[in-house]
């Protein structure tokens, strides 16, 4: 072919007809620009309403310092009442604890000695006293029983039978072998020796005590406990004896004081 052929496509080198790559690039860009200013101005925009809202209504910015001021002061003066309240209510049991105890009376402190047994106690009362059986005591029982050692001698139950059967009968104070019985007092039989406030003691057994004679000794017939030992004393003939007095001395308890165990001195206790 002579002539070139038109090729439907436009000419990169063509001025007035062609497109130019250049023209477009650049309003790509200028498009992009003004997006970003728009994002740009937008963000600031919203900052600025925050800003302006104060960020919400518990915040400690400066636009909320009236409110603040405000809320603190309430704060304070609630806190300077409660503090007043106290403060009175301090003040009344401290007058209340200065208050002047009155002297207990001396009957009652009487009356405590007695049941502490740190007093002496005099009056009407019983005497009770137990014993081991004679070594003369042999033969069968009810029902062919033969007895043993052990039926022949006075035993620690026994003796707790008589003691509370006399308190239950209104004892105001016990001895037992002429030792106050107090709140502390703890005795223990071993084969037929009594061991009472490190003190060791023979049958026969007394147990004295001051009170109303007739109660205590109705309360010692009416123990389910005494019942049995007498039982054993038509047996085996243990010692019993029941004796009333007009005028009985019951001394205080001299114990001392309750004995503790301590560390020798020098020695490491925590090392």
């Amino acid at each position: 072919m002579t002539g070139a052929e038109p090729t439907g496509e436009p000419s990169i080198r063509s001025g007035a007809t062609g497109f130019s790559r250049a023209p477009r690039h650049a309003g790509w860009r200028s498009w992009v620009s003004v997006g970003s200013v728009a994002v740009l101005a937008g963000l600031m925009f919203s900052a600025s309403a925050r800003l302006a809202d104060g960020g919400g209504a518990d915040t400690r910015d400066p636009q909320d310092l009236a409110q603040l001021v405000d809320a603190e002061t309430g704060r304070v003066a609630e806190l300077t009442e409660r503090t007043g309240a106290l403060d009175r209510e301090i003040e009344a049991l401290s007058a209340r604890a200065s208050t002047t105890v009155p002297t207990p009376d001396g009957d009652l402190v009487k009356r405590e000695g007695v049941v502490s047994g740190s007093e002496p106690v005099r009056g009407a009362g019983l005497t009770v006293t137990l014993d081991d059986a004679p070594s003369t005591a042999v033969g069968a029982g009810p029902g062919g029983v033969e007895p043993q050692p052990d039926d022949l001698v006075v035993h620690q139950q026994d003796l707790q039978h008589v003691i509370n059967a006399l308190w239950a009968g209104g004892a105001e104070a016990m001895t037992l072998q002429g030792e106050r019985v107090t709140s502390t007092s703890a005795f223990r039989c071993s084969g037929n020796i009594l061991l009472l406030h490190g003190k060791v003691f023979s049958p026969p057994y007394k147990v004295t005590a001051v009170g109303d004679p007739g109660k205590m000794e109705a309360s010692l017939m009416s123990s389910e406990g005494v019942q049995t030992y007498l039982e054993y004393v038509d047996w085996v003939h243990l010692g019993w004896d029941v004796r009333r007095s007009d005028n009985l001395d019951l001394p205080a308890y001299d114990g001392g004081g309750l004995q503790y165990a301590t560390v020798p001195d020098g020695t490491e206790v925590f090392g």
